[in-house]
């Protein structure tokens, strides 16, 4: 009889338990798909970067460039299904002439509001920048 009171005790533990842990594995779910959202973000930012830089590249004039990489990163996010809040696209055209490069920079603003529960910011911006060369022997339109 004292073996089964001992027991008895212990009724109720794993209910108690779960109930102790099941915030803290939600919290870390909720990390985990918030750290995912962040490296998508980036990835896709990385690759309309890449895109925006190749397509100026293409372009014969600086003015032109500049545009071009503009849209180009624009329908690589769209293509994507990256809604950006915030889109800041800069192409450095200073070395834009035959054997030179060109360099874009993507700046996305993710939304992280409605992961909430979790501390993190209500926003936050992505960058990444991509630098391709210009083609030595082509022809250039002049300005």
């Amino acid at each position: 009889m004292h073996a089964r009171s001992r027991l008895r005790g212990d009724e109720g533990s794993v209910s108690a338990e779960m109930a102790l842990i099941t915030p803290v594995l939600l919290a870390l779910v909720l990390i985990a798909v918030g750290t995912g959202r962040l490296v998508s973000a980036r990835l896709d930012v990385a690759d309309a970067a890449h895109q925006a830089a190749r397509a100026a590249s293409l372009t014969r004039a600086a003015p032109t460039a500049a545009a071009v990489a503009q849209r180009a990163a624009r329908e690589a996010l769209d293509g994507a299904g990256r809604a950006c809040s915030r889109l800041r696209v800069t192409a450095d055209t200073g070395t834009f002439r035959p054997g030179g490069e060109v360099s874009v920079t993507v700046a996305c603003t993710a939304d992280l509001t409605d992961l909430a529960a979790v501390p993190w910011p209500g926003d936050h911006t992505v960058t990444e920048t991509f630098t391709a060369p210009l083609e030595t022997y082509r022809g250039q339109e002049q300005e």
